[in-house]
């Protein structure tokens, strides 16, 4: 099921986020997350935050990736995430390592 990015950005995580806040700043990093045809976001999981918030901003971890393929990234984020990168269709600049924490944070409820 098709996952409502804006809606995710916008009010989801940073609801998330602020639920799990002490956990959330264990991953001690900032990123930038740009989603082609739907927004750019920054989320600050640093001692300074947590944060979701539409713009940009400095980033540890940049990421640019198309909307469908950051669906397929959120319906399997191991697979699918090393397929994007693979194939190009992931781009992350920055500390690579740091992506691989990205998704813990996509799993706060």
């Amino acid at each position: 099921m098709a996952v409502d990015i804006k809606k995710l950005f916008n009010e989801d995580l940073p609801a998330a986020l602020a639920n799990n806040a002490d956990e959330a700043k264990t991953i001690g990093a900032k990123f930038q997350l740009n989603v082609t045809d739907e927004g750019e976001w920054h989320i600050d999981a640093s001692a300074t935050g947590p944060a979701c918030k539409a713009g940009t901003d400095t980033a540890d971890c940049t990421i640019t990736v198309s909307a469908e393929d950051f669906q397929k990234l959120l319906e399997n984020p191991q697979t699918n995430g090393m397929q994007l990168f693979f194939a190009g269709k992931l781009k992350v600049q920055g500390n690579q390592m740091l992506a691989m924490k990205l998704q813990k944070l996509f799993g706060f409820k």
